[in-house]
């Protein structure tokens, strides 16, 4: 049975990606994951990560220890990595209008007890979580799936510098979070703002760890 992935997915590639994925920065990166025990070794789990740098979606894929269908940007379907990216069971989203099909295959990934993760702030930016759509929310209110918060830094080259050399990454992994299903529109809205207001204080508490060590 591989219904924690979409259809069309070839599970033999997704798990060589994974085990690729959970070397590939090794040489590039000094890695140090905080807590990887709180994510879920099984049942639904929508997982939500800040998103500073191109790297953030490969580098999570590769870490989180079990199958995970992440939630990719249109545009990046295009060329070899476009006949890749669905195949590793990888779902593609239209950014800035309505888009329900990718979402009814993850309410289904889910309810098959998958995992799938969410950028929620719907584009590379600083990686602080000033803003988050609704998507994530809605998942996990429809499915009755738990939340991971997750938080990356170091990946994002800050402005003005050259290239780096194996900077170090911290990959911070947060409490489960339990979103209450029902409210409506306003429920949906106070789900969105808990998961952001959860990301973005992960952000803080990372940054200051990462300034004292």
């Amino acid at each position: 049975m591989n219904a924690d992935l979409p259809p069309g997915s070839w599970p033999w590639l997704h798990e060589l990606a994974r085990w690729v994925g959970a070397w590939l920065f090794r040489p590039f990166y000094r890695m140090r994951v905080h807590h990887r025990a709180r994510i879920p070794a099984t049942g639904p789990v929508v997982l939500v990560a800040n998103h500073s740098a191109f790297v953030d979606g490969p580098l999570l894929f590769g870490l989180l220890g079990r199958r995970a269908v992440f939630l990719t940007k249109q545009e990046m379907f295009v060329g070899p990595i476009g006949w890749w990216l669905p195949r590793i069971g990888q779902l593609a989203v239209r950014r800035g209008e309505p888009d329900r099909r990718p979402l009814l295959v993850a309410v289904d990934v889910l309810r098959a007890g998958g995992l799938i993760g969410v950028f929620p702030e719907g584009t590379r930016g600083s990686g602080e979580v000033a803003a988050a759509q609704h998507g994530a929310a809605w998942l996990a209110r429809t499915t009755g799936a738990v939340v991971v918060p997750v938080v990356c830094r170091g990946t994002r080259r800050p402005d003005g510098t050259g290239r780096r050399w194996r900077p170090r990454v911290d990959v911070l992994v947060g409490e489960p979070l339990t979103i209450p299903s029902g409210g409506g529109r306003a429920g949906l809205i106070t789900a969105t703002e808990t998961v952001r207001a959860a990301l973005a204080r992960m952000v803080r508490e990372l940054d200051d760890v990462r300034s004292r060590t």
